[in-house]
């Protein structure tokens, strides 16, 4: 997640924000300029070929944060960062694709560039590393007040849902999903986060005739992880943020047609792993949208327009949202992103009518943290947790401890950082857990959504939990007690220095990311989507500077001698734990799946490519190429006797596949 997912271009990218931002504050050194006019030129193309696609072309942040303004100021004055500390930052941390492999010259002339663009004079000799001490990064002068994004949304055109479309889902309708075919109501279709649809109109003999009935342009081309809602004939589509906004779509889930678009600003935040939202929730005639701004936002699922908005957390600091919220019995439940900023991550429950807040479960235990370390200590929460409703438990993943590669200042097992976690739906309580990985300090963390299904073993019916872990089982507990009851056969390849200092495989990514599974009770298989990803760590320990990246360390994919970027979709048993059968691809995977009652699994691949797999054997029966990356998870729905496949098309900023708007509808040609 990073992360969902943290990774390479996440870190360098990020990290090479955080670093450009300071250099960019206002700096003042003892004798005259701090560097050269020259300097600054030079600085501009490094910043152009390396800075400008994720920063902008000016400085205004596109896929990372902005350079100038008033927030940067804020962020410097808490940070209280050096001029010296900075440039180990950066110097470790940037560019994209191999962080530290700029020359120190160009390193000095990036932050030369950016102190231009702020008006901080010029002198007479550059920027030298000898001279970094005398740079003074503060004060920051003309701190002006906090800008906060407005509360309210601009609902565009003409609401035109139908008056008969039934929107407004109740609990009932809610926790009956599983014996409703025809609709996606919830974000993994059922409370278990199977994303199993039953409708087998389309299957292995005529999915050759599946073609698009329409290709929805959303104009937010970006990378685009949204699962859509479908009630009714109505869907429910968020787009990731482009230009600091973001939009919420209601469309005609049979034609494509645009029913409403409600366009939010998106105030100051800190993100690592792209500008993503992965979702809504429907329920109570209500859309629930989290942001990376850190906020739930509801919408009357009619008309586009706000009802209310609450803050979840603190974005100054790193916490941000991208999850699709889970609704059960009134609560809107929601879990904190930004692991790789010194955060606390949290589980909390919102009133569903009213915003008000009802629990909140943080995820560091002080007794497995040395120190107050467990204060800033990691254990956020990317995914949609799945509900057992027969035993009112809500069970989701954490993410990493923080810093995510460097332990030696929280020494101890860090619960509940990588766990399978189960609360009390009702109350917060925690029932269980299960760690993954304890200490983690390979970025190991739990991102990918909890599923629950049956195992039917030895006569008897055992109730479990599965997570696609990043360091590359799937892992099966009993979801009474959180017991584990097995760990897959790999299904990414794992070195012998998996949990060592350098080379590591599976790399920081995973294994499986934040990529939501499918699980059919037709074959009892879980569907994986995985990454091969071979990555070298560099230790990079320092201080924490508090509203910037806090990782210990970074990272880069190795190129040579030895390249492994690829990806495989794996079949996996949950009875035994092995490995049914596997699709090798070209490219790491990422996105998500979705099995039919067809027999039938539907993913998507970086390069656009669209494709079905015969569930049972593993055989492609179908591939269709859309513009962007196909790197978010599909969806299956019911209208008028007609069963549709939808995905969102847009790619991803992790892996920096093909950027894309495209929302696809598809069904069988007559």
């Amino acid at each position: 997640m990073r992360r969902g997912p943290w990774t390479l271009a996440a870190t360098a990218t990020a990290l090479a924000a955080a670093a450009l931002l300071l250099s960019g504050a206002a700096s003042r050194v003892q004798h005259g300029g701090a560097f050269t006019r020259a300097q600054a030129t030079s600085g501009e193309y490094v910043y152009v070929q390396y800075c400008l696609r994720c920063h902008g072309a000016n400085l205004q942040g596109v896929d990372a944060g902005a350079l100038m303004g008033p927030q940067f100021g804020r962020s410097l004055t808490v940070a209280k960062m050096s001029t010296p500390d900075l440039y180990k930052f950066i110097s470790g941390a940037m560019p994209l694709n191999a962080p530290g492999s700029l020359s120190e010259k160009q390193y000095l002339d990036v932050l030369a560039f950016i102190l231009e663009k702020n008006g901080y004079p010029p002198g007479t000799a550059p920027l030298t590393k000898p001279a970094l001490a005398r740079v003074a990064l503060l004060p920051y002068p003309n701190l002006a007040p906090n800008p906060v994004a407005s509360p309210n949304l601009q609902a565009l055109g003409t609401p035109t849902v139908p008056p008969s479309a039934h929107v407004d889902l109740d609990d009932t309708l809610l926790r009956g999903a599983d014996r409703d075919a025809k609709d996606w109501r919830l974000p993994g279709r059922t409370y278990a986060n199977t994303r199993y649809s039953p409708l087998a109109q389309i299957d292995a003999g005529n999915v050759s005739r599946l073609q698009p009935v329409k290709v929805v342009h959303t104009g937010m081309n970006e990378s685009f992880e949204t699962t859509p809602l479908v009630a009714d004939g109505v869907m429910y589509v968020t787009t990731p943020v482009v230009e600091s906004r973001m939009k919420i779509l209601a469309l005609n889930a049979a034609t494509g047609e645009l029913l409403w678009t409600t366009s939010y600003p998106i105030g100051p935040h800190k993100i690592c792993c792209g500008p993503n939202n992965r979702g809504a929730a429907l329920a109570y005639g209500k859309l629930y949208v989290t942001t990376l701004d850190a906020k739930l936002l509801a919408l009357d699922a009619r008309t586009g327009a706000p009802k209310w908005a609450v803050k979840l957390a603190d974005p100054s600091v790193g916490y941000s949202e991208s999850m699709a919220p889970q609704i059960y019995e009134r609560e809107v439940i929601v879990g904190s992103a930004g692991a790789e900023w010194a955060v606390r991550g949290f589980v909390a429950a919102y009133d569903a009518l009213t915003g008000a807040p009802r629990w909140r479960w943080w995820a560091t235990d002080p007794k497995t943290f040395s120190g107050d370390s467990w204060k800033t200590g990691g254990g956020t929460v990317w995914t949609t947790p799945a509900v057992d409703v027969a035993q009112a438990l809500v069970i989701f993943s954490t993410a990493n401890p923080n810093p995510d590669l460097e332990g030696s200042t929280r020494k101890g097992d860090n619960l509940y950082t990588d766990s399978i976690v189960a609360l009390d739906v009702r109350t917060g309580k925690l029932r269980w857990y299960y760690q993954e990985v304890k200490h983690d300090l390979w970025d190991y963390d739990a991102t990918s959504n909890v599923v629950l299904f049956d195992l039917h073993q030895n006569g008897k019916t055992i109730p479990a939990a599965g997570e696609a872990g990043k360091v590359g089982w799937y892992f099966v507990v009993d979801r009474r007690t959180g017991k584990l009851l097995r760990k897959s056969e790999a299904f990414v390849a794992q070195n012998k220095n998996m949990f060592g200092k350098k080379s590591v495989l599976p790399g920081a990514n995973g294994g499986s990311e934040w990529s939501p599974p499918a699980y059919s009770p037709q074959t009892g298989r879980v569907y994986v989507l995985g990454m091969d990803q071979l990555m070298d760590f560099k230790p990079q320990p320092g201080a924490n500077h508090p509203g910037f990246l806090h990782t210990g360390s970074v990272f880069t994919n190795v190129q040579k001698p030895q390249k492994i970027q690829r990806g495989t979709f794996t079949a996996i048993d949950v009875a035994s734990g092995k490995i049914a059968w596997q699709y090798h691809a070209p490219k790491p995977m990422i996105g998500g799946a979705l099995a039919t009652g067809g027999g039938l699994v539907f993913t998507g691949e970086g390069d656009g490519t669209f494709e079905a797999f015969d569930a049972r054997s593993g055989k492609k029966l179908w591939t269709y190429a859309l513009d962007g990356g196909v790197n978010a998870p599909p969806v299956s729905y019911e209208v008028n006797g007609t069963q549709y496949v939808a995905v969102a098309a847009g790619g991803n900023f992790q892996l920096d596949f093909k950027r894309g708007d495209e929302l696809a509808i598809f069904a069988l040609k007559r």
